[in-house]
C-alpha cells in the first residue's frame, strides 16, 4: 500500500533541529507517508541521527517501526513526489507556507539543510539574497538578517544524502556524521 498524499514534515516538536529535504522519495515516504523512510536516503540519514543521540534507532520502514526523534524535526521543500525527482518552482512556491509555518511554529536553533534546493529555500524563506551566502557542505550561515519575526536560527549545510551522493562517495559516513556533530555543538 502507499501513501499517495502529501507528506508532512514529523519529529519532536520541541525540537532545536530542523532538517529540511528536497521532497518524498518515490518509493520511501510517498509509500510510508514519513518523511525519509523506507528508502536508501534515509537508510544513510537514520544510522547517523542514532549515531548523534537525534534517534532512538538506526532504521525507519514505516511509520510505526518505533522511530522517535529527539530534538529534531524533519520536514521537506516539497511534499509530493515530484517527477523525476525535480519540484518545479511552482511546486516548490506551492508549498512554501507549510514549511514556513512548521519554522514559525518550531523556532530551530539550527537548521540543516540537506542539498542546495534546500539550502536555497531556506535563503528566500528568510528573504536573504546575499551574495555571501553559497552553498558549501558543512558550511553554516546566520540567520539573524531574516525578515521574519523568529529567533536567531543558524543555517548548516550538507550534501543530500541520496545515492547519487553516497554510493559515488561525494558524501561519506565521516563527513555526514560530522555534520551532526557541528549541529549538537551550535546548539550549545
Amino acid at each position: 500500500d502507499y501513501w499517495c498524499k502529501p507528506v508532512p514534515g514529523f519529529g519532536d516538536p520541541h525540537a532545536r533541529v530542523l532538517v529540511v529535504g528536497l521532497a518524498p522519495g518515490a518509493h520511501g515516504s510517498n509509500r510510508t507517508g514519513r518523511q525519509f523512510t523506507g528508502d536508501a536516503s534515509g537508510g544513510f540519514l537514520y544510522p547517523a541521527l542514532h549515531r548523534a543521540g537525534f534517534a532512538n534507532q538506526p532504521h525507519s520502514s514505516a511509520r510505526g517501526d518505533g522511530l522517535t526523534l529527539h530534538d529534531m524535526y524533519i520536514s521537506a521543500c516539497a511534499r509530493c513526489v515530484p517527477p523525476d525527482n525535480k519540484p518545479s518552482p511552482e511546486e516548490l512556491n506551492n508549498c512554501q507556507p507549510y514549511l514556513e509555518r512548521e519554522i514559525e511554529i518550531i523556532q530551530p536553533k539550527v537548521i540543516v539543510a540537506l542539498g542546495r534546493i534546500a539550502f536555497e529555500r531556506i535563503l528566500r524563506i528568510h528573504s536573504i539574497r546575499d551574495s555571501a551566502f553559497k552553498f558549501a557542505h558543512g558550511a553554516t550561515f546566520d540567520l539573524r538578517l531574516s525578515t521574519l519575526n523568529l529567533q536567531p536560527a543558524t543555517l548548516l549545510c550538507s550534501y543530500h544524502p541520496s545515492q547519487q551522493n553516497t554510493l559515488t562517495g561525494k558524501l561519506t559516513v565521516n563527513m555526514f556524521d560530522e555534520i551532526w556533530k557541528k549541529a549538537k555543538a551550535l546548539l550549545k
